[in-house]
Formats: C-alpha cells, structure tokens, sequence
C-alpha cells in the first residue's frame, strides 16, 4: 500500500535572502508614528517610505535602481500639514501615488520623469477633501483606473474618482474605526474589519451590507484581505492577546474554515496575499521573521511552509507588485523590510531550481534530438550564438551543421573531401 508522507506542492522549498548592503537603501529617517501602518510600499519604478518631518507631513520616493545612502537633502514629497499614515501606489500608473494624513485629506500625486529633483514635490494632481478625521486608510481598485477608496477615524468610507475629484459612493455602516478594506478578485466586493470585532462585506456600488459576521475575539486591530476563490482570509488576536489567523467562506463569517493560533506577540499582523501562487505572507511590526502559507482546498487549507527569520526587527514592510519581480531567478516575491536604524532592505522569495544553468535550443529549426544543441546563457543578454546555419523552404526544414575545426584530430589528407553538411 502506498501512501504520501509529504503533501506534494510547488513552493514547498520556497526560501527567503536578504540583499546585501549595498544594494539597499541607507540613510532613510522613518517615521515615528505608532500607526498600524507598513510605512512602505513599492512597485516596479519606485518604493516610497513616509519619513519623519518638520513642519507637516512627507515620504521619500526612491527609484528602485538607486541603492545606497541617500544624500541628506534628498527631496521629499511634502504638501501635507499632518503626518502622512497611510499611501499607496497606482496599478494602472507606475508614477501616480495617493497619501492620507492627519490633515483629514487625501492627496494624489503625479512623481515627475526626472525625480528626484531639487525641491520638494508640494503640489498635488488633486485634494480630495470630505473626511472630518484623520484619514488612515488608502486603497486602489485593482481593475477599474482612477477609483480610489479612503477610510478615516470619523467611521466612513469613501469611494472616490480620482479624475474629476468627487465622492461616488459614501459608507456609513460603522459604528467604529475600520482597521482594514480589502477588494476581491474582479473589483465587485468589498470586505472592511472594525473595531466592533466585526466582518462586512459590502456592495462597493450602494454601500449595502452583504454578508456580516463576528471576527476575532481580541480587542487588538484585525485585518482581512479578499481571496481570489471568494474566501477571506483574516488576521487577529484572541482574548488571551494570542496571534491568530483564519480563513472563512464570506457567506458564513461566523463558522471559519480554520483557525489556527500562532504565538504570544503583541505586535499586529499584515497580511500580503499572492493570488497568482495563492501563498499569504504574515509580517508583524517589531517581528524578525516573514511566515509564509500556502492556501489550499485541502484540509487544513492552510498549509505552513517555512519563515524567513533575521536578526533586525522590522519597522516597516513594502510589497511588490507580481510584474517587478525577477523571473529569471524564480522570484516569485519581493519585500522592503524597513529597519529601525534607517535602511530599507529587499528581501526576495525565491523557488530553488534543479538545474542552476538556464540552457537554451539554439538551433532555430525543429531537430531531432541528436541536433539539439543546447548552451548555457547569461541572465543579462538574450543573445544566443549557433554554429548551425538553418534554411527554410516550403517544403520543409533543413539543418546543415558542419563540424567545428577545433574537433578535428588531425588535418585532412591532402586529395580528401571536404565534410559535407548534414540532412536532418
């Protein structure tokens, strides 16, 4: 009888490895803001980090290929007048940013092709101004370009079109601050976690409650974050302030699917979630390790994997979107751990392969296999070299390979025949 031992998966060997110092980011002042917040985000073009600063609000935007210490002047993006707690990048637009602040607005900015340049960068696209409290949450519609969610402490919600600067939509179903928001897969649904220890899933297009059911027990911020099967997957505390994660179906909130403790931190959980590898990654402020699950439709769904541990806690922590990462070394992630002493590091999950050359065909036509030639090639050029000259007729391929010079033992005889190409 033949049984598995190990449940088989494709990122079962999947390992995390910090870059070196010098192709990380020095000389960053992060902020000092106790808000349950990342601190950093990124894409393919820049990583922003919100700094601390005098006299209002500002974040750094570093271009992703400078590495290294920052000069102590480096431009900053500074046009609000309270500390910046929340931001986040555009999908559609690598160089479109939006910040909310303690200033009770939300701001959207246009980073120039030149940046960074001397001076700062005060004036935004556009002011989106109807929140009576701090704003300290911002979130962009993954699939529809210029709407933008923002939630502050006055308990609403705002759907805003980033274009003309209006408010589309108003939820005011909260009785309490909302930790969290997350999109589902295609834009339709839209899931919030409260103070109140409650999950809503809400109609983005009328504000309606959907779907409502209670949380996690503990009195700590719980996050949750929308699945691309329709599950949702939550983050929180139990009464005894133990960690805890879970994942429910969102028409039965009250009933997880499974709920798994995972130690006695104090600090809060972020979830990040890859629907392409249907991995989660936990990272926690203070923490010195990355968890990493595998979400599966087998029992118990969610599947440990491995924790990528360092001897920095973290401040901060940025997430790369899917299309920045580098496929030609089977990175299948990318972080910014943002340390307390002021450098950002990357931090890339990687999928170890069997073969450590990447080997190519480098005859053009359809050979058999004793033609085939395969060499290794170099991630930095695509250039592939072929001692084989193809031909191509409409009748069918043809090979002709002839043998190197350095192959041959000895010259040939005088009166030989010279070698003649070969058919395939």
């Amino acid at each position: 009888m033949s049984f598995r031992v190990v449940r088989q998966s494709k990122f079962r060997h999947v390992y995390g490895q910090g870059r070196k110092r010098d192709e990380c980011y020095d000389g960053i002042r992060i902020t000092k803001s106790s808000w349950d917040s990342s601190f950093c985000v990124a894409n393919p073009k820049f990583i922003a980090v919100i700094t601390e600063a005098a006299g209002g609000g500002a974040f750094l935007v570093i271009p992703i290929s400078k590495t290294g210490r920052l000069d102590r002047d480096y431009p900053l993006v500074s046009g609000h007048k309270g500390p910046v707690l929340d931001f986040a990048w555009c999908p559609f637009n690598d160089d479109v940013i939006a910040s909310g602040s303690e200033d009770c607005t939300v701001k959207v900015w246009q980073i120039p092709e030149n940046w960074p340049h001397r001076p700062n960068l005060e004036e935004p696209v556009v002011t989106l101004m109807a929140h009576q409290r701090r704003v300290g949450l911002i979130v962009w519609h993954p699939t529809a370009n210029n709407v933008l969610l923002s939630a502050g402490a006055d308990c609403v919600v705002y759907i805003w079109n980033v274009g003309t600067g209006e408010a589309l939509v108003e939820i005011n179903c909260h009785p309490d601050l909302v930790f969290s928001a997350s999109w589902n897969y295609n834009g339709s649904k839209l899931v919030t976690t409260c103070k109140d220890k409650k999950i809503r899933v809400i109609d983005p297009r009328t504000g309606e409650i959907l779907q409502e059911g209670k949380g996690h027990d503990g009195a700590k911020p719980q996050k949750a974050v929308y699945m691309k099967d329709g599950n949702i997957f939550t983050t929180g505390f139990s009464r005894m302030s133990e960690r805890q994660y879970s994942l429910r179906k969102e028409d039965k909130l009250n009933e997880p699917l499974v709920q798994d403790e995972l130690d006695n931190s104090n600090a809060i959980l972020w979830p990040f979630y890859d629907p392409d590898t249907s991995m989660i990654y936990l990272c926690g402020k203070g923490d010195c390790t990355i968890r990493y699950f595998e979400v599966t439709d087998e029992y118990p769904y969610v599947h440990f994997i491995n924790a990528f541990q360092s001897s920095d806690p973290q401040r901060g922590m940025g997430w790369m979107p899917k299309r920045g990462v580098d496929v030609n070394i089977n990175e299948i992630a990318r972080f910014f751990k943002v340390h307390t002493k002021g450098l950002c590091e990357p931090v890339s999950m990687t999928v170890p392969r069997k073969v450590t050359a990447r080997f190519v065909p480098l005859c053009r036509c359809m050979p058999r296999r004793r033609h085939v030639v395969a060499m290794p090639m170099s991630s930095s050029t695509s250039e592939r070299a072929c001692s084989c000259v193809c031909s191509r007729n409409s009748s069918r391929t043809t090979c002709f390979r002839t043998r190197p010079a350095t192959f041959r033992r000895s010259p040939p005889r005088s009166g030989s025949k010279a070698p003649t190409p070969t058919q395939c």
